[in-house]
């Protein structure tokens, strides 16, 4: 089975990931993770000396591959719902799960970071609870598209296993 976490930055996609992966005896896979490592680059990087749109490219080509691969969870970036069709790459060869989370949860998360997240680059603290109030009221149409919608605050992982089971057997049948 494959299972796609998809949500905004500070959604908790890569910790739920890996425990979601690890309960279901699966393998799992940070899309961010796997790019760089791929290709040798930061993120951060990539943009910079690239831009945003190659780096879509090769988030497309990196999902496309994992793709492929049976019975594992993906973490996937912010942004992949929203390039490419990937939504629909996604809905079609496994269980997309978005993880809903509000804009403060968000910047409670990411804060201390945000400066290392391309987008948050030389903003204040209130200029960044903006961007993301706005630039996750953009994103929304794509994530609403999944096939499980939980609350990002703090999931129960017995409770998520239990729909990914219900939801896999729908899918099967």
């Amino acid at each position: 089975m494959k299972i796609y976490l998809i949500g905004y930055m500070g959604s908790g996609k890569s910790t739920l990931g890996k425990n979601l992966a690890n309960a279901l005896g699966i393998s799992w896979i940070d899309l961010d993770t796997e790019i760089e490592s791929r290709y040798k680059i930061s993120i951060p990087d990539f943009f910079i000396k690239y831009g945003e749109t190659a780096f879509r490219d090769v988030e497309h080509k990196v999902l496309n591959d994992i793709a492929l691969i049976p019975d594992m969870v993906v973490s996937t970036g912010g942004g992949v719902p929203c390039f490419h069709d990937n939504m629909k790459l996604m809905n079609q060869t496994g269980l997309t799960i978005y993880l809903e989370a509000t804009p403060e949860i968000i910047l409670t998360r990411i804060g201390p970071y945000a400066w290392k997240r391309p987008l948050f680059q030389q903003m204040d603290g209130t200029d960044i609870m903006e961007k993301i109030t706005v630039h996750l009221k953009s994103r929304e149409q794509f994530y609403q598209k999944a096939q499980i919608i939980i609350d990002a605050t703090n999931p129960d992982l017995e409770e998520l296993k239990k729909l990914i089971l219900n939801n896999s057997r729908n899918i099967s049948a």
